[in-house]
């Protein structure tokens, strides 16, 4: 439904393995087991906004302190 697909990285290529590793890392100490949830459908809930603030609003040292949507093309305004 989303769009979302499937992408493997390149065999013998630690780059683009830890770059997933680090994202992973970061989901895990930001989003699933930062908080204490009451149930898996409450973790489930609170990634939209964990997502949200990921890409939006968080700094990323490698972009400058800027966040990753700053990446992507914008539409003309």
């Amino acid at each position: 439904d989303l769009g979302a697909k499937h992408r493997r990285t390149k065999p013998r290529s630690p780059w683009q393995n830890g770059k997933a590793e680090r994202f992973n890392r970061t989901l895990q100490e930001g989003w699933a087991y930062k908080d204490a949830f009451d149930s898996s459908n409450h973790r489930t809930q609170a990634l939209t906004g964990w997502l949200d603030f990921y890409n939006h609003r968080r700094n990323h040292a490698a972009l400058g302190g800027r966040p990753p949507i700053s990446r992507c093309n914008q539409p003309a305004g």
